[in-house]
């Protein structure tokens, strides 16, 4: 409904207008004040046509007209109601609520006391026809100003309002049946007793338990339990470490035992990999049956304590279960995102998420948003947290309802949960349910929390658990047993935490793998010498040049733009006359190769569909109509899919997403490419915690490419370096694949070995700026069609290597530079040997060219600063024979701003390579 106080405030003669339109043709008015009249039968049987009373009640002029207008003021206090009853609603359980200038006093709408026993048809809102005003005022409190205050205001879509105005003043209202409170008592239980049962058990020792917030089970139990009726497949989860521990207990299944030994400090039998992790940042998945006995698969991803940064990397996750295991039904696949109060209103990620959650590219057809909101973030109280009334405000950006519940309410806080499955079920968007709890002890179980919250905590002190609020809401309301019951279940429920912490095993609850998981588990951990030589990834002949035709060729219809044609036809000639290939259509036929072996792709980016540098046009738009064509899209039946997406303006939430992607499936070829190689910065935070260390944390694999243009070509201290040394230094224990490729063949190949591999890593790639074009960046076919990666490559121009007095080990473009010097200056007593994989480094060909050119000396030469690029982690790393080390001067900025002051730099690193 639409604000109508301009009506209200107007002259009554106006309300009367506005009614005789109504009455001469309902189609003629507001469609939203065309509701509002078809409410009022009195209307219809008191006017006529042109308006005039026809009883004695309204026979005075004005009279009917003042009696609607007070109408409208009811109704208009039924929309206050519902438009801001949030701001005062009781859903706080430890104090009391700040004035937020709801303005719902009867005065406010031109109503006072007088009018409360005067019946109003405008009840027939709330469904209370012909009520009196006390009638109407009791059940607006009820509804909105109770437990649960809704708040939708931003929503302007019609059906979704009604959605959730009939959930509020009717769902809400409904009593849960003895068995589902049955249900709702025991899942508080195992919440509040589990964590009551660590406390007692493991003293002092960090779980960043979820007491004061244990409503959060009872609430995922409600939505689990709705999504299996629903026939709901998969529910994926992505939360931080308060109250994970009973989230993988008490929701998916996690044996006690399993809990219990990562208390104790026990590794794992065989089959650990890596470092590992602590138990509350582990994942778990699990085929969950409900009281209902119907199946439905739970996944909790696991996460750094990099707080919301999980958000992102579930939705890609759930994005590549739902095209891979259903056809891109988003319906089947349900991710629910559990927040903290403090870090959903502080981390910019989750601004990004929401921007990106109606996205073609990244859309998941909704999340469900659960905030435990403690109302502290480590020691800063909200007040300190945020400028915004709520944490949640950010629903405000995708037009979300958001519930704010009261965490001591259990059945409010269950049937919120229930409506937010359903309204994310039927308009496929974001909902966002707040609950209002407390956080029961500090930060971690060792913080003193009365050093900075002294007040706040001795009210928390005295505060009965939710457990105990819910059964004495029980006694209250007529459930007699419900303490007996309870008391029942403690004991039970704590007898069977003892025996599982007596070393009884538990029978782990059964899980089915799916297919992608089939794939995953036929995946094996890297070895070293899985890297002394790349896998063959060579084309066929034939089918690369069928494929070669096919994405070059576009409908009869279509008109490219003349300049993309000129340049489609360039690479074509390229190959009909040398046969070659440039660096794009390399790629390209890297990609294709991949599809028709039925095999899926999926590539997001700024400007990916033609290339920040305009190299790929994977995608070309015609110019007379903008119709988009994917070049990859017509290859054969039956091949894989091509999912290209220019993304928004985002590096830290896109790489998360593309990221949680890539661990869906080991067979789709996953790809982010930032604008620039610097963009990665943004992402520092999902490099260090996912790409770098995900798989020895938690044995998670994935396959993800990431292309950083990097290069120096006098563009500034910000567009030339991907920094590689930053990804070097992370390096170890096989976890990434670095290079830094100068040829399209060596791209091509590097793509496809991502496949091949019965491993996978992921894998970073400097890639070209201005060499895109280079002509030495070009291959011939033969070189696609035979052979794999080549991690190191010899310097083809030598013919004799005793006359080699130097040898310049190089990486990417600065290897263009030393060439050209080389043979201007027919220095034939000089060797470039490309460093194409700087990690692992190919350590073992590298000595080999030592023993070839036996009378050299060696020197690493890079364009970057001694402080950056490879030459530390070479330093460090490669020390099987001695080498010098040629480079700019270390620097705090990666180059130069000024062109000349570039341009000189980078001729005295020429120079200086040619001259020692």
């Amino acid at each position: 409904m639409k604000d109508f106080s301009f009506i209200t405030n107007s002259h009554p003669s106006y309300i009367e207008s506005i009614y005789k339109d109504y009455l001469d043709n309902p189609e003629n008015v507001d469609a939203d004040l065309k509701k509002f009249f078809e409410g009022f039968d009195y209307a219809v049987s008191n006017f006529s046509e042109n308006g005039a009373s026809q009883t004695a009640e309204y026979a005075a002029p004005g009279i009917g007209t003042e009696k609607l207008l007070k109408e409208f003021n009811v109704y208009q206090l039924i929309e206050g109601y519902r438009t801001k009853g949030h701001l005062v609603s009781d859903t706080n359980p430890i104090r009391p609520r700040k004035n937020r200038h709801a303005n719902l006093d009867l005065s406010y709408y031109n109503l006072s006391d007088s009018d409360l026993d005067t019946q109003f048809v405008a009840g027939k809102l709330i469904g209370l026809k012909n009520a009196t005003l006390k009638a109407i005022v009791e059940k607006l409190k009820r509804v909105y100003t109770s437990s649960v205050g809704a708040e939708f205001h931003s929503i302007y879509d019609e059906e979704q309002r009604a959605f959730i105005i009939e959930a509020m003043e009717e769902k809400m209202s409904r009593e849960f049946d003895i068995p589902t409170r049955r249900r709702i008592l025991d899942k508080t239980n195992q919440a509040v007793i589990f964590e009551k049962f660590l406390h007692t058990k493991y003293i002092g020792q960090k779980r960043f338990s979820l007491e004061g917030g244990e409503a959060l089970i009872p609430a995922l139990n409600g939505v689990v339990f709705d999504a299996a009726e629903d026939g709901v497949k998969e529910i994926v989860i992505g939360m931080a470490h308060r109250g994970r521990l009973n989230v993988l207990a008490n929701t998916l299944g996690k044996t006690y035992e399993q809990i219990f030994s990562e208390f104790e400090g026990i590794v794992p039998p065989e089959g650990a990999q890596g470092s590992g992790d602590v138990k509350y940042h582990l994942g778990f998945r699990s085929d969950y049956v409900t009281a209902n006995n119907k199946k439905i698969n739970l996944q909790l991803m696991a996460n750094p304590s990099h707080l919301e940064v999980v958000g992102p990397v579930t939705l890609g996750f759930a994005r590549g279960k739902s095209n891979t295991n259903y056809n891109t039904d988003f319906s089947q696949v349900v991710p629910i995102l559990i927040h903290g109060d403090a870090a959903q209103a502080g981390q910019g990620i989750i601004y990004e998420v929401a921007q990106m959650s109606g996205l073609a590219g990244y859309n998941v057809g909704g999340a469900i948003h659960i905030t435990v909101n403690n109302q502290i973030g480590f020691t800063t109280d909200y007040d300190d947290a945020r400028s915004s009334f709520y944490c949640t405000s950010v629903a405000d950006i995708t037009k979300s309802p958001v519930f704010h519940v009261n965490g001591d309410h259990i059945e409010s806080v269950v049937k919120v949960a229930q409506i937010a499955f359903a309204y994310r079920q039927k308009f496929k968007k974001d909902v966002f349910i707040d609950i209002l709890c407390y956080r029961r002890h500090g930060h971690n179980e060792g913080d003193e929390p009365k050093f900075t919250q002294p007040k706040l905590y001795a009210l928390i002190d005295n505060h009965p658990n939710p457990r105990e609020v819910y059964v004495d809401y029980l006694l209250k309301n007529g459930d007699h047993e419900a303490k007996e019951l309870a008391k029942e279940m403690e004991q039970k429920f704590w007898a069977d935490l003892q025996e599982r912490l007596d070393e009884v095993k538990q029978k782990p609850l059964a899980y089915q793998l799916q297919e992608p998981e089939k794939k995953w588990r036929g995946m094996r951990f890297a070895k070293e010498e899985d890297f002394l030589h790349s896998p063959e990834t060579g084309v066929d002949e034939a089918l690369l040049r069928e494929l070669t035709g096919k994405i070059f060729t576009y409908p009869e219809n279509f008109n490219p733009l003349r300049k993309i044609k000129k340049l489609l036809e360039d690479k074509m000639k390229l190959y009909e006359s040398e046969q070659k290939f440039d660096w794009g259509t390399a790629e390209l036929l890297a990609y294709a190769s991949i599809l028709h072996e039925g095999k899926d792709v999926r590539i997001s980016g700024e400007d990916v569909k033609r290339g920040t540098f305009a190299h790929r046009h994977a995608v070309l738009y015609d110019e007379e109509t903008n119709e988009q064509y994917n070049r990859l899209d017509r290859l054969k039946e039956g091949q894989g899919k091509l999912r290209i997406f220019n993304s928004l303006l985002s590096e830290y939430g896109v790489l998360a997403y593309e990221y949680g992607y890539s661990t869906s499936n080991p067979e789709i070829l996953t790809i982010w490419e930032a604008q620039y190689g610097d963009f990665a910065n943004g992402a520092q935070m999902v490099i260090d915690e996912y790409v770098a260390s995900a798989e020895e944390k938690w044995g998670t694999m994935s396959g993800l490419v990431m292309l950083l243009p990097h290069g120096y070509e006098g563009a500034g201290p910000d567009h030339s370096s991907a920094r590689p040394e930053r990804f070097l230094q992370g390096c170890a224990e096989l976890n990434n694949v670095v290079v830094n490729i100068t040829t399209a063949a060596n791209f091509f190949h590097a793509l496809r070995r991502q496949l091949a591999w019965t491993f996978r890593k992921p894998l970073i790639v400097m890639s070209p700026k201005a060499n895109l074009r280079h002509p030495g960046s070009y291959s011939h076919i033969s070189e696609l069609t035979s052979g794999s990666f080549k991690e190191v490559i010899d310097d083809a121009t030598v013919n004799n290597p005793e006359q080699i007095k130097k040898v310049l080990l190089c990486s990417g473009k600065i290897y263009f530079e030393l060439m050209d010097k080389k043979l201007k200056d027919s220095r034939n007593d000089v060797a470039l040997v490309r460093l194409e994989q700087l990690y692992p480094l190919p350590e073992n060909q590298l000595i080999e060219l030592k023993n070839k050119y036996t009378n050299a000396i060696w020197f690493w030469t890079q364009e970057e600063p001694l402080n950056m690029g490879a030459a530390t982690y070479l330093q460090t790393n490669f020390k099987a024979f001695p080498y010098g080390i040629i480079s700019r001067n270390a620097a705090a900025a990666t180059a130069t701003g000024y062109a000349k002051v570039h341009r000189q730099e980078q001729q005295d690193i020429i120079e200086t390579a040619f001259s020692i």
